[in-house]
């Protein structure tokens, strides 16, 4: 087995280490790159800034009507 070339031997801690999920992923784009594009379909182009406002009124939406962490929304 071939080591990681990303595999420092150092302590994992706040300073050089963090997880992320799409959701923390996205917000930590949105603050560090905000005018990179992140989504291309066609003519249409949003940068992570705008991808990540439209997604928290998405979360804002779907939280007024009652829909909570761990709520299937659709499958």
């Amino acid at each position: 087995m071939t080591a990681s070339p990303y595999d420092t031997d150092l302590d994992r801690n706040p300073a050089n280490f963090q997880p992320l999920s799409p959701l923390p992923f996205l917000e930590r784009a949105a603050a560090v790159f905000p005018q990179q594009i992140a989504v291309i379909h066609g003519p249409l182009r949003r940068n992570y800034a705008e991808l990540y406002a439209r997604t928290r009124r998405l979360a804002s939406a779907l939280a007024q009507h009652g829909i909570g962490n761990n709520d299937t929304v659709a499958a």
